[in-house]
């Protein structure tokens, strides 16, 4: 009889993260490298191989699923004098414990993790972009890269997964998931002590609450199963940034700013961040984005031409935006009352199940014959640059975007606790320095983009 030989392979940093991500301290970057990363064939163990910074020799730790599903460390060795002494030892001890057939160590740990795809609601609420994500083989990397976050993510209002579910809640989940994500990406350690706000995030001695929101849909325009495509026109968009969606976006900030978080005990003294996510229509979010920076800072830049056909940018003031029904709404909402205790505002348009698709192929996730293309607008940082530029690419286990990527951070000028840029380094910032709205933005920096997600049938 031949018995198959007990293969461990080497992986790359995407897939490792999916699974790590979400368990290693956020300081451990100070005290040690990672080299090198290795899986046996069904995932149920990792290694990886570090260099130590303070005794310059290399160490390896294994990893095996706790009683959470969650990866954790039960076999560390340290002293290697060389990387390939503890290669030889960390693929040697992955093949012995293989061969033992350990999947899981039990580390005593208090429940945590949830369940999202176990149905809890009832078929009639049931979100329509739910079962498209739970059934169909397109969203399979999405499903998978959202069931390992959910492996260490703590229901702190009890609904959490009903809202998932359900066509009333969806959005706002999926938003609160992938920005979970996003601050474990930027190293802070994630506190959900308290049921509001949603996030309070800790660095260093420095904490900022968060709280999640989202403009979302209205009864009369329910989201379709099917339903992918836009149906705009230009004229309608930029009527939208200009009016209505400025006033959506005023109702839900606004909401939250009446609820003064900044009075509860463990946000007193603490930065204020609301993070927002436009979900009221379909792709909404690829177009919305100047609506809001209009809103926020009560301004608009345009395009101009001085007498001599020369382009110059003219910065114009806003004092309202329109309703459909005709009602003015004042504009400029960091200039109002109570909003001083608004540090800033976080928002992307890239928080959706696409992302969740990109990152899980990134992961490994992807299924044979599955391709991938995104499309989309990123920022020119030229100095001549009066426009996005397009981009398109290939998503790969190769492809390098990271969960942060698109996320912008607008600070309040008049904030009474400003935010330190250096908390939040791979995102996009921007601030108002006398009358002109700066931005620093990262290298790559997405203003929208979406997937064109195939699989080739027979």
């Amino acid at each position: 009889m031949n018995i198959k030989p007990i293969e461990i392979k080497q992986i790359n940093k995407n897939r490792f993260d999916i699974f790590m991500l979400f368990t290693r301290h956020p300081n451990i970057h100070f005290i040690a490298k990672e080299l090198e990363y290795y899986s046996n064939e069904d995932t149920s163990l990792l290694g990886t191989i570090l260099f130590d910074y303070t005794d310059k020799d290399y160490s390896l730790v294994i990893l095996a699923r706790d009683e959470n599903k969650q990866f954790r460390c039960f076999h560390p060795k340290t002293d290697f004098k060389t990387i390939d002494d503890a290669r030889e030892e960390l693929i040697s001890s992955m093949k012995w414990h293989t061969s033992q057939n350990l999947k899981m160590v039990e580390q005593g740990a208090s429940k945590k993790g949830l369940e999202l795809f176990k149905i809890v609601v009832s078929q009639n609420k049931i979100h329509p972009y739910f079962t498209r994500l739970s059934d169909d083989s397109q969203f399979i990397p999405s499903k998978n890269a959202i069931i390992e976050i959910s492996n260490h993510f703590d229901d702190i209002d009890g609904n959490f997964i009903e809202q998932f579910q359900s066509k009333n809640g969806f959005d706002s989940r999926l938003w609160e998931i992938y920005l979970f994500a996003s601050f474990i990406e930027q190293n802070f350690e994630v506190l959900r002590d308290y049921d509001r706000p949603d996030f309070l995030l800790k660095k260093d001695d420095i904490e900022i609450a968060v709280e999640a929101v989202i403009v979302a849909r209205k009864a009369d325009n329910p989201a379709t199963y099917l339903n992918s495509e836009p149906n705009i026109s230009l004229d309608q968009i930029q009527d939208k940034i200009a009016n209505e969606m400025a006033t959506r976006f005023s109702g839900t900030l606004t909401g939250k700013r009446d609820k003064e978080y900044w009075k509860l005990e463990h946000v007193k003294n603490k930065s204020l961040v609301f993070a927002i996510a436009d979900f009221h229509d379909t792709a909404s979010m690829t177009w919305s984005y100047m609506a809001l920076v209009e809103y926020l800072y009560g301004q608009r830049q345009i395009l101009d031409f001085d007498e001599e056909g020369n382009e110059f940018v003219k910065t114009e003031k806003i004092e309202f935006h329109t309703k459909p029904n005709g009602t003015k709404i004042p504009s400029g909402f960091f200039f109002q009352d109570k909003s001083e205790h608004i540090s800033g505002i976080l928002f992307s348009s890239t928080g959706t199940i696409s992302k969740f698709t990109r990152m899980g192929i990134q992961a490994g996730f992807g299924i044979e014959k599955q391709t991938v293309i995104r499309i989309g607008d990123r920022f020119d940082n030229s100095p001549e640059s009066r426009g996005p530029i397009s981009f398109k690419y290939q998503v790969t286990e190769n492809t390098k975007e990271i969960w942060s990527e698109g996320l912008n951070l607008f600070h309040n000028p008049n904030a009474l606790i400003p935010i330190n840029k250096e908390l939040f380094p791979e995102i996009a910032h921007h601030e108002l320095k006398n009358s002109e709205l700066i931005s620093f933005v990262p290298d790559f920096h997405p203003y929208a983009s979406m997937n064109i997600n195939t699989i080739v049938t027979e």
